[in-house]
């Protein structure tokens, strides 16, 4: 009796559960070319017909961020045909497929073992595959978990999300971590060649490890799609098709049947016309969804995700991915500050506040990178950096795309910003390394303060945008936001 009249936080907790899977491989699928990028180089630098240049494997490293693009300005349109359920099952497949196909991408059509530019280019398609779950994934993982959640603990219950995706980084660290074993440095340096020659004792992990480390996604990608199987369609989507008695019978599950009518009231309230334009509640509300994606790219902690390793290999470090390792256990611990505080202090204070930590760490590593004796300081303003972004942007712009839309514009709208987001990661990233690399005379750092500096820079403009057109969405419900905008 007690369960029905205020509803089941066991269930609640159930489904959410599930949907955060979809987080956690959104994060392993990101991080996992931090450990494989360096033996896929080394195995597709002997190649015979072509030459396998940085640029090309620049472009290899952030393929799958291609198909987070198109996976995000596909996820609107999926999302509201398919449903939010259906639209993460598929994404659930496209991990699966792209795990396999990454792990063995010869399968088939090519001669095992062999690297070709044809084989280069299946690789890559397999990892657009991946990308376009990630987008997918990214998207309506958020959307899926702001619409089942009830509005006192819906940020904390999206953070988790977020959780999802740091975890799932960590995951992927420690599995490449123990996958390569004493395979460290698979390309050596050699002077004046560059990275041209491939380390006899490292072999297997130019022929096999790579391999490994992409498969092993497979694991939790099926886990996912099976369990997504057995969770509920949102209520509020349930509505928007006019399936009004499924949704009420989820919402009483999750608030208790007194309370369930009354967000069903609401929810029919604000969903009168199904089809309103996207700029129906004004350019302002679709900028700010747009400026919150572009900023939690922009500031540049993808770089740090994506190539840790390297980074902490050109700081001197002897064993890196020991050192990235630790920062994602670091990272988990600060997304953990942003779980249980965002409903009590808010999610505009968090992003200000991470956003000047983030810019005092970018302008920290800026200022010491390089230099003999500070190896230490570079260390501690990375952590610092990443630390800050993890309680503020990182998981607060997902809480907040996932509510601040009004409920007829959601899906399109939240498709919109988070194609912001891929476009604006994959900038980054692609960036990063020619950036990092800048030199204005021989033998100079000017690519490594230049490139923190400018991140620095941008966190700061951040914290400024935040502070003057984020609306503070803390204890409104989803169809308050509709009010809100008409208003603004």
């Amino acid at each position: 009796m007690n369960q029905t009249q205020n509803g089941s936080k066991a269930y609640l907790i159930s489904i959410v559960m599930v949907a955060v899977l979809g987080g956690l491989l959104f994060g392993y699928d990101t991080a996992v070319i931090s450990g494989a990028e360096k033996g896929l180089q080394a195995f597709f630098s002997n190649a015979g017909d072509f030459r396998y240049t940085d640029a090309m494997h620049g472009f290899t490293s952030s393929s799958a961020l291609i198909g987070c693009i198109i996976g995000s300005a596909l996820s609107g349109l999926l999302a509201t045909r398919l449903g939010r359920k259906r639209s993460l099952f598929l994404a659930g497949v496209l991990f699966f497929i792209s795990a396999l196909g990454s792990m063995d991408p010869e399968f088939l059509l090519f001669e095992k073992g062999v690297p070709t530019f044809s084989l280069l280019v299946m690789f890559n398609i397999y990892r657009v595959i991946g990308g376009i779950g990630v987008g997918l994934a990214s998207a309506i993982c958020p959307m899926y978990i702001g619409e089942v959640a009830p509005s006192n603990i819906r940020g904390m219950l999206v953070s988790w999300n977020q959780f999802a995706i740091i975890f799932g980084q960590l995951v992927v660290y420690f599995v490449n971590f123990f996958i390569l074993g004493d395979h460290i440095q698979p390309l050596v340096e050699e002077m004046g060649k560059g990275l041209a020659a491939i380390n006899p004792n490292a072999q297997w992990t130019v022929t096999t490890g790579w391999r490994y480390m992409f498969g092993s996604e497979a694991v939790p990608a099926g886990l996912f799609a099976l369990l997504i199987c057995f969770v509920p369609e949102t209520p509020r989507y349930l509505v928007m098709v006019g399936q009004d008695e499924k949704a009420l019978g989820i919402l009483s599950k999750i608030n208790g049947s007194s309370k369930a009518q009354q967000i069903l009231q609401d929810i029919k309230d604000t969903i009168t016309v199904k089809t309103e334009k996207l700029f129906t509640y004004g350019w302002l509300c679709i900028f700010v969804g747009i400026m919150l994606s572009v900023f939690q790219q922009a500031v540049g902690i993808n770089a740090v995700l994506y190539y840790a390793p390297r980074i902490f290999g050109d700081m001197g470090m002897d064993n890196p991915m020991m050192f990235t390792v630790f920062m994602g256990i670091v990272n988990i611990l600060f997304t953990l500050v942003a779980v249980f505080t965002v409903e009590k202090w808010g999610r505009k204070p968090l992003l200000i506040w991470g956003s000047l930590g983030m810019a005092l760490g970018a302008f920290g590593v800026a200022l010491s990178f390089g230099h003999e004796g500070l190896e230490f300081v570079t260390a501690a303003s990375i952590m610092i950096y990443s630390a800050s972004f993890m309680f503020s942007w990182g998981p607060i712009t997902w809480v907040l795309i996932a509510e601040i839309f009004p409920n007829t514009i959601r899906g399109g709208a939240v498709a919109i910003a988070v194609a912001f987001q891929w476009i604006f990661n994959f900038i980054v990233s692609s960036t990063f390394v020619p950036m990092f690399n800048m030199h204005l005379t021989e033998g100079d750092d000017f690519g490594h303060w230049f490139t923190y500096g400018l991140y620095g820079v941008i966190c700061v403009i951040a914290a400024i945008f935040v502070w003057k057109l984020v609306p503070e969405t803390k204890g409104k419900t989803l169809e308050d936001m509709t009010r809100l905008w008409k208003k603004a």
